[in-house]
């Protein structure tokens, strides 16, 4: 697929500058944070950094020889080194933070979570731990404004008595939940992204080794104290700034053959329509194999009109005459680049390099304020853009008709890349255009919409969401309105009027919708006491699944018992909690979020189960109240998502329906697997057993009796499929 851009409609990159590379950071340079070598360890440990925050040894940690210097080793029972609450680690200051930990783990296939490095206090900061197999880095915090736990868990794969150099990076960490403020690196790779913890942290009385204060770790229990690492640890790095890769590389727990820390940065705008490219070499590179092209694809399987040579410096110049592009690169195109790493000397070269990019502005105007498709936006908004490549001057189109801005002509030129259009309706949609001119030429720009403040938003099922449950509860916050009306159908140009209500009634349910279709709907406001009522609120979408959705565990809520809209896993999967002597399941964790928010197959939630088989079983039923025909749509399987542990007792997992049929998973193991499954069920095994297909009244899901044992349970996503077409 060619990924070139011509039209920056939806242009996002990201703006960030690399440096040149080190070797790794000074600890003197640390100005903000601290660090830990552990090369001076007496009764305490020293502060490498510029700050003097002295850490104290917790049980007999021993001084032994390290990746780098000395390092310290942990019993995986008692040793561990405590860090102090100081100005220059505290997150309620600080908006970038970035964890470093180089150690390796002696045994990684330990059940117990091994924690190499935790921030505790009264709210919540950053892990880092291993467990089965995995490391973990967490960003989470427990809100100083809901009692609920928030943050996001990345993993990758280690091996014991390996070294690694493990980084959680926070990117502005004010700017909490969204969806690439949070990294895990591993030896200079980016493992993941995911949304950002929002660290309000009043204390980090953080620790090395264990775990401090209240620890929440991916399985969404809140335990105290222990967790003890077993293993080395070379170095910990607080720093409150988010490093780039080329910062991180050079703490890679061993050497990084590849190329690395590019120049452009990987995803920037170049202003010119020449650039010269340069990159950090890998530990063993002798000549490197440049790459060049507007083709992602070409670029990256390396195609021979993008090589552009074998050569010795790590520089690479393009756009001027002599060099590659000669006659000057493109506005408004993307170029893709890659650096393979060679040494004929070393077995395992070429290293291939990742392939980078960036791009030439366009010289239509591009990165509207309000974003384009903007939701409630100011009624006193002022417009701005940036200018495009060579623009000096700007024109500005302005109206609430989507034709008539894109046909507009004739508006006076504008200086600044501003226009205020002057007080906007509440709750309407306005279109807006920006034209360029560079001294020789026009350019005309592409129409962008906003919608002002008033309309309704915060909406359940979020807009363009797929795989929608054919039963869908419809929800909204609402806006300036005392009442609505609700628009639906399958035809986005002529909504039905579905529904009406009043404030304090926000949800609407459009009955049973076909399978694998896209719906549409709308909700209008009204006030009368407002002069610009009413508000024709925004279209939004939805598409229905192409299966028969049982629970995907979406729906349940912390709502106290007994309040308006109150939704509890536990109430709804009843387990054993009111007669553990012959039910020994626990529904739900103990305190909220009761539905598991970390460990998720699909979606944001899951249903955590915990079993004690001393009873017998363990159990958990639902009640089917909607979708009790399993023969529509001629489906045939019934499908069940599961996740257990490693530390979990090996009981037989089973699934009955109309409390009466049963049909067991084939592996006596089950509970023991430590990734999401997939549990494929024929509805024939229970209609053989005289199950009534069209009318299935509830489901239960359980581990009966081997070994008497304990453990817990994950499940999600309970569907029925049709037959494979």
């Amino acid at each position: 697929m060619c990924k070139k851009l011509f039209y920056f409609i939806s242009l996002v990159l990201v703006l960030s500058i690399a440096g040149n590379a080190m070797a790794q950071l000074d600890p003197a340079s640390i100005t903000d944070g601290n660090v830990y070598q552990f090369d001076n360890v007496g009764t305490d440990v020293p502060d490498d950094s510029a700050n003097s925050n002295t850490a104290n040894l917790i049980g007999s940690p021993q001084v032994v020889d390290g990746l780098k210097g000395k390092a310290l080793q942990f019993n995986g029972t008692s040793d561990g080194v405590h860090i102090p609450d100081a100005a220059t680690i505290n997150l309620s200051t600080h908006t970038n933070h970035t964890v470093v930990a180089i150690f390796k783990c002696a045994d990684v296939t330990k059940p117990e979570k091994q924690v190499v490095y935790d921030e505790g206090g009264t709210t919540r900061g950053v892990s880092i731990y291993v467990h089965e197999g995995l490391v973990y880095v967490g960003g989470w915090n427990l809100s100083d404004y809901t009692p609920e736990w928030t943050g996001t868990f990345l993993s990758a794969p280690i091996s014991s008595n390996q070294w690694v150099a493990v980084a959680a990076v926070l990117r502005d960490g004010t700017a909490a939940q969204e969806d690439d403020k949070f990294e895990m690196w591993m030896d200079g790779v980016l493992i993941g992204k995911g949304p950002g913890a929002e660290l309000r942290s009043r204390s980090n009385d953080n620790g090395i080794g264990y775990a401090n204060s209240q620890t929440k770790l991916h399985d969404g229990n809140v335990t105290g104290g222990g967790n003890y690492f077993e293993g080395t640890v070379d170095e910990i790095w607080i720093i409150n700034a988010a490093l780039t890769q080329v910062e991180l590389s050079g703490f890679a727990g061993k050497p990084w053959p590849f190329s690395f820390g590019p120049t452009p940065a990987d995803g920037a705008l170049n202003m010119d329509t020449w650039v010269s490219m340069s990159w950090t070499p890998g530990a063993f590179a002798l000549s490197h194999d440049v790459y060049f092209g507007e083709n992602f694809d070409d670029v990256d399987s390396g195609a021979e009109s993008t090589f552009q040579g074998n050569q010795a410096t790590t520089d690479f110049i393009a756009g001027f005459p002599g060099f590659a592009v000669p006659e000057g690169l493109v506005p408004g195109t993307t170029y893709y680049w890659r650096v393979d790493e060679v040494n004929e000397a070393e077995p395992n070269s070429p290293w291939k390099g990742s392939v980078w990019s960036f791009a030439i502005p366009p010289k239509t105007a591009y990165f509207p304020d309000p974003a384009n498709g903007a939701e409630a936006v100011s009624v006193n908004a002022k417009l701005s853009w940036t200018e495009g490549f060579g623009a000096k001057l700007h024109y500005a189109y302005f109206g609430d008709n989507f034709d008539d801005v894109l046909n507009a002509s004739g508006a006076l030129p504008l200086g600044d890349s501003t226009y205020e259009p002057g007080p906007l309706v509440m709750a309407k949609t306005y279109y807006w255009r920006i034209d360029e001119f560079d001294i020789i030429e026009t350019h005309k720009g592409d129409v962008w919409s906003f919608t002002t403040e008033g309309a309704v938003a915060a909406l359940n099922p979020a807009n363009g969401a797929v795989d929608i449950t054919q039963t869908p509860v419809l929800t909204w916050a609402p806006g300036l309105g005392a009442s609505h009306e609700v628009y639906f159908g399958a035809d986005a140009a002529s909504l039905e009027l579905k529904g009406s209500g009043n404030l304090g009634s926000e949800s609407f349910e459009p009955g049973q919708l076909e399978w694998d279709t896209t719906y549409y709907w709308r909700v209008d406001e009204a006030n009368s006491a407002n002069a610009d009522s009413p508000w024709t609120g925004p279209l939004w979408s939805l598409t229905t699944a192409n299966f028969l959705i049982i629970d995907d565990m979406e729906s349940y809520n912390d709502i106290d018992e007994g309040q308006d809209g109150s939704n509890r896993i536990y109430l709804a999967w009843i387990d054993g909690f009111e007669n553990p002597a012959i039910n020994g399941s626990v529904v739900g964790n103990l305190n909220p979020p009761f539905a598991e928010q970390s460990i998720v197959h699909s979606g944001n939630q899951s249903m955590p189960m915990a079993y004690d088989n001393a009873v017998g079983k363990s159990e958990a039923t639902l009640t089917l109240t909607s979708n009790k025909d399993w023969t529509i749509k001629g489906v045939d399987t019934l499908m069940i998502w599961f996740r257990g542990s490693s530390s979990n007792a090996a009981e037989t997992l089973y699934v009955a329906l109309n409390g009466n049929t049963r049909v067991d998973y084939d592996d006596p193991d089950a509970a023991l697997k430590t990734s999401w499954t997939p549990w494929n069920i024929p509805l024939q095994a229970f209609a053989d057993q005289g199950v009534n297909l069209a009318n299935v009244n509830s489901i239960t899901l359980g581990l009966s009796s081997v070994t008497g044992g304990t453990g817990m349970m994950y499940f999600d996503d309970i569907r029925l499929y049709p037959p494979a077409q």
